[in-house]
């Protein structure tokens, strides 16, 4: 593997992680049932910043479950400076089935498999060149729909709003202090959260213990 290579596939890895923690949620679970409820965090969003000699971009969605962890993530990453990349990347749960792939389409068409370029202990990724024709596909759909398969070889498909994509990849990327903002609106929803179930659970116990 070259040094640029090598590079590239940590400053993926690095990006994966970036990108859903400034999205306001960071991802989880196998069902879209239970997502982030931070506010606004069901939206795209543009974050940018420098690192080293490049300029990264990425415009972004995710989705949460209550306790945080990943549903899935879509990134479209554009990178300038040494080195010049344009990524439409997919993140979902680890544990998948890597031969499947994670089929990808839009209102109801026919679905692309986008294959897995790494796995990470909480996420794997998969991803193909981001192009003019899947960027303006993308502006004029309504619904992404993405599907992955577990390692018990069940699909998990996921749909995903295009209702504000034109706006967030054309737009200006958020401020920092607007992502400090999300960040900290999620770890406030997280605990309540959090400890709304550990009550339940105490109740639970209660009542189970008043029955015996």
């Amino acid at each position: 593997m070259s040094r640029t290579s090598n590079y590239n596939n940590k400053f993926l890895a690095t990006l994966a992680v970036v990108s859903l923690v400034g999205a306001g949620s960071l991802l989880g679970a196998s069902s879209v049932q239970a997502q982030s409820a931070a506010p606004n965090a069901r939206t795209w969003f543009k974050v940018c910043s420098k690192q080293g000699e490049n300029n990264i971009c990425n415009v972004q969605f995710t989705i949460a479950a209550d306790n945080g962890q990943l549903v899935t993530a879509v990134n479209l990453l554009t990178v300038t400076g040494k080195i010049k990349r344009k990524i439409f990347q997919i993140a979902v749960p680890s544990g998948r089935f890597i031969p499947a792939g994670v089929a990808v389409s839009i209102d109801g068409g026919k679905a692309n498999k986008l294959p897995y370029s790494i796995c990470l202990p909480s996420r794997c990724l998969a991803e193909v060149p981001l192009s003019a024709g899947l960027i303006k596909a993308l502006k004029k759909g309504g619904e992404l729909t993405l599907t992955s398969v577990n390692f018990q070889n069940k699909k998990s498909p996921i749909k995903v709003s295009l209702g504000g994509f034109t706006a967030a990849f054309d737009g200006p990327p958020l401020k920092r202090t607007e992502l400090q903002s999300r960040q900290k609106k999620l770890q406030e929803e997280l605990q309540k959260k959090a400890e709304a179930a550990r009550k339940k659970l105490e109740e639970a116990q209660k009542k189970a213990k008043e029955t015996n």
